[in-house]
């Protein structure tokens, strides 16, 4: 098995929202195609990627860098025992002549084409990737359905608690039981009624989490903990930066509820730190690292190993980011859940158009690959666009 080609287009996700630190009115998204000189059913086997929200489109750091370097390693030292590619090897061979640290911009670039080489294994194997991953790293057992929640609730112009109270009754109608809701763009007294207002729709705290996207620094991310610890929320996302360990671990003294960061962390070092440092709770608290933005499902694995080793719990990871990639991710690899878009950042953001949500649980389908055709308009409006 051989890659022939490499492509990838940059995209738009323009969009009106905002959360506390970030426009979204100019963000893009690197749409990657794999494709393989394996034909099935007469047509060559093409795995497919994209970064997840939040992290610009990285295409001319692929086409300066990776995709050469892929290009100019030896093929034979790019598969497996079997013939098949080694999305392990591709990943090794892309980060030659990489410094350490500094892991920003190129564990986004690096982590997109991952996500397009298992999609092209897992097709070339004929099975769906949940599967493909259970087999290889979860002892045969994956989970017959994954825990997801609806993320949104985001800044909008003129949109008041009306609309916001809208949006979040309709992600309770599609089946979701728990819901996320931005916080820190406009205020504590603003986002205390926010709160309230979702609260009435959802009943309990315990079916709300909120995300303030890093925005506090420590007086203001405690001050914050204080106006939410009586809700009970079913978690407070990254208050403050995402390598200020300090800031979360004194936060972790002064609120009791459980707290979920990492999605801005991009390598097994800067999670394993957070694991060290940052007086993460393991019996309450969440990890978020999203594959695709750190360096992919390769490093992704090493993070999960690391966790391990420190006495945490693989059920106690969430990744960032909303899309089949992670979806597969979590029900090959027994994670605790998935983020899920229901809303917004479309047409990345959601899963396949048949999949229905009960109760906050989704059951993933039994195509091979990761399923990207199974979802209509990023498939017909993005992905089929690309070759």
């Amino acid at each position: 098995m051989r890659i022939v080609d490499i492509i990838e287009n940059t995209a738009s996700l323009k969009s009106d929202i905002r959360n506390a630190y970030v426009d979204f009115s100019q963000m893009t998204c690197s749409a990657v195609a794999v494709v393989t000189d394996v034909v099935k059913d007469g047509k060559p086997v093409i795995g497919y990627g994209f970064n997840s929200n939040g992290r610009y489109g990285q295409g001319s750091m692929m086409r300066e860098r990776f995709i050469p370097r892929i290009q100019a390693a030896d093929p034979e030292t790019l598969v497996d025992a079997d013939g098949f590619i080694d999305p392990i090897a591709f990943n090794r061979a892309m980060r030659v002549n990489e410094k350490p640290g500094g892991h920003g911009e190129r564990s986004v670039a690096i982590g997109t084409l991952d996500m397009a080489l298992w999609d092209a294994l897992a097709k070339a194997h004929g099975l769906p990737l949940w599967r493909l991953l259970a087999d290889r790293y979860n002892g045969g057992q994956a989970d017959d359905s994954v825990f997801v929640y609806a993320a949104g609730g985001y800044y909008y112009p003129g949109k008041g608690l009306a609309a916001l109270k809208a949006e979040m009754q309709g992600y309770l109608d599609l089946g979701y039981d728990v819901v996320k809701m931005k916080i820190g763009g406009d205020g504590i007294d603003d986002d205390k009624a926010r709160i309230e207002a979702v609260l009435e729709v959802v009943g309990a705290g315990r079916r709300l989490a909120v995300d303030a996207n890093g925005r506090f620094d420590l007086e203001t991310a405690v001050a914050y903990a204080e106006m939410l610890k009586p809700y009970d929320l079913f978690w407070y996302e990254e208050a403050g930066d995402p390598l200020d360990f300090q800031l979360q671990a004194v936060l972790g003294e002064v609120y009791p509820g459980a707290m979920a960061t990492g999605e801005n962390l991009f390598s097994v070092q800067d999670a394993r730190n957070l694991i060290r440092y940052a007086g993460m709770r393991p019996d309450r608290d969440w990890l978020q690292v999203d594959p695709p933005l750190s360096y992919g499902l390769v490093e992704y694995l090493d993070v999960l190993a690391m966790l391990g080793d420190l006495g945490w719990s693989r059920r106690r990871c969430i990744p960032h980011g909303g899309h089949q990639f992670a979806l597969n991710i979590a029900a090959g690899l027994g994670l605790g859940g998935n983020e899920s878009y229901p809303g917004v950042f479309q047409p990345f953001g959601g899963f396949a158009d048949q999949t229905t949500v009960e109760a906050s649980r989704i059951t993933l389908p039994d195509a091979p690959g990761v399923g990207f055709e199974l979802k209509a308009n990023l498939w017909n409006e993005v992905l089929i666009k690309l070759v």
